[in-house]
């Protein structure tokens, strides 16, 4: 038999052809610095919201009552004439960080099992009810395939949403009714179908609205809050990219329908459905994922899973009052006075003749 035909060149070969420059890039060293400052910074805004929350708590008020007019929606002086109040929010704190933390390290950990590079949690501190804008990670690496794009994208939902379901049970055993004759607020907080389930099962014998909910409570909601939001089947959010590696063709169409629904729900729920129907209509365009190898038929029951997750998470109003028919008249008026103030500080400039 004759010698095979080696497959690798020979030694002048090699020196006849010009042989590609590989680049390893590493990739960048974390910014430790800023992701523990963006940390603190968080932990401190939900303290100070958790404070509020918890005061009342203690006066049998709903969660977010402003009655005291005397107590801000973010109570910075109010803190700091009693610094000790700041302890009371620590339930309310931890809890909501707890459960922002677990969501975001399953997607990082998730990530690093694939090799795909993925930034630390970047916190978002923000003077709000909830004292938070929540947090995200960055993926700056390729995905390899479908399979490690669902893992990625389903990890942060489940490792967000169980810890919320603890909070919600713990926290509305701890809660109590509402102080008789409370008066009902504009604001107030919409429950999802996990609420209801949790209060038929701890036989709270009240409904859910007649209660002044403990800030444990309130993280749970929270939490909830934010699954219902990621996994909202479109766009590049968490739900976005399990629809896209179960159904890549669909994406697109599925985002598309998603903001269509979103406009009516903006108009008679809550006005804040508006920006996310524009979050997703910007990123109705999925980056390209290798569309082999596909995916096993258990990653596609745990895609049933996640929308099982979104059934018990999602409520239609997530604060009510604030529906776009209730507030478009303030927006309008808001929009026009400030309006008339410009053109007013325009002809106040302009030379006169």
């Amino acid at each position: 038999m004759s010698e095979p035909t080696s497959p690798f060149p020979t030694a002048l070969e090699w020196e006849q052809r010009p042989q590609p420059q590989v680049w390893v890039i590493r990739p960048p060293r974390p910014r430790w610095w800023l992701h523990i400052l963006l940390l603190a910074a968080t932990f401190l805004s939900t303290l100070v919201v958790g404070a509020r929350i918890y005061s009342n708590f203690a006066l049998q008020q709903p969660a977010f009552s402003f009655n005291d007019e005397s107590v801000p929606l973010f109570p910075v002086e109010w803190m700091w004439q009693a610094p000790a109040r700041l302890m009371h929010g620590l339930s309310f704190s931890l809890t909501l960080m707890f459960i922002l933390l677990a969501h975001e390290m399953g997607h990082y950990l998730c990530a690093r099992r694939y090799h795909v590079y993925a930034t630390p949690p970047f916190f978002i501190p923000f003077p709000s009810l909830i004292g938070t804008l929540g947090a995200f990670i960055r993926i700056k690496g390729p995905i390899p395939n479908r399979a490690a794009l669902f893992d990625i994208g389903i990890a942060g939902p489940i490792a967000g949403f169980v810890p919320s379901c603890v909070a919600v049970l713990m926290g509305l055993s701890l809660s109590h009714p509402l102080m008789f004759g409370s008066a009902p607020l504009d604001n107030e907080p919409g429950f999802p179908l996990a609420f209801q389930l949790a209060a038929r099962l701890l036989h709270l014998g009240v409904p859910v609205t007649s209660l002044s909910l403990h800030p444990v409570a309130v993280a749970g909601w929270v939490g909830m809050f934010a699954t219902a939001l990621n996994l909202l089947p479109g766009g590049q959010l968490d739900g976005g990219h399990i629809l896209f590696s179960v159904f890549p063709k669909l994406h697109r169409w599925v985002s598309l329908a998603v903001v269509f629904a979103l406009v009516p729900l903006a108009k008679y729920c809550w006005i804040g459905w508006l920006l996310w129907a524009v979050v997703l209509w910007l990123t109705s365009q999925h980056p390209p994922i290798p569309s082999r190898p596909g995916i096993s038929t258990a990653r596609k029951w745990c895609a049933v899973l996640a929308i099982a997750m979104l059934g018990l998470a999602f409520t239609p109003t997530p604060i009510t009052g604030d529906s776009g028919r209730e507030k478009w008249p303030e927006i309008r008026d808001g929009s026009r006075d400030m309006l008339h103030g410009l053109r007013d500080r325009v002809r106040h400039l302009l030379p006169r003749k």
